[in-house]
């Protein structure tokens, strides 16, 4: 309750990074990770746009001064196969770390996207730890 009032449900979290450039941060997520462009602002020269894979929705812009991204964690996302994903971007982007399974029933790998934001994907998993992470 706040002052008397029923807390509001929150339905779901769309971040907004900072971008080094839209163009280049679309042309990633688009075409490597097949998310879909759902909106962009202006059209002729964007300095925000709208992402979406599934329930995964991400927002980024630019032209806020000259900072430069800053993310001080790792944005994770659930995958249903992170061996076929893992394949499929091995060699088209620097892997951070992994594939790994871990001791808490995980399988994951990250990368770093074109913005040097971390991106970890995981699957939950019966298998072994493969590391003592």
């Amino acid at each position: 309750m706040i002052a008397g009032y029923a807390m509001p449900r929150f339905n779901r979290l769309s971040p907004m990074l900072q971008a080094h450039s839209i163009p280049e941060t679309i042309h990633f997520y688009r075409d490597l990770l097949d998310f879909e462009l759902e909106g962009c602002w202006p059209d002729d020269e964007p300095t925000w746009c709208a992402l979406v894979k599934g329930p995964v929705r991400l927002m980024f812009y630019h032209g806020v001064g000259e900072e430069l991204p800053i993310l001080s964690g790792v944005l994770y996302i659930y995958v249903d196969d992170v061996t076929t994903l893992h394949r499929h971007l091995d060699g088209r982007v620097e892997i951070e770390w992994g594939p790994e399974v871990y001791h808490y029933g995980m399988r994951e790998f990250a990368i770093k996207d074109c913005n040097g934001y971390i991106l970890s994907f995981g699957e939950p998993t019966d298998a072994e730890p493969t590391c003592q992470g």
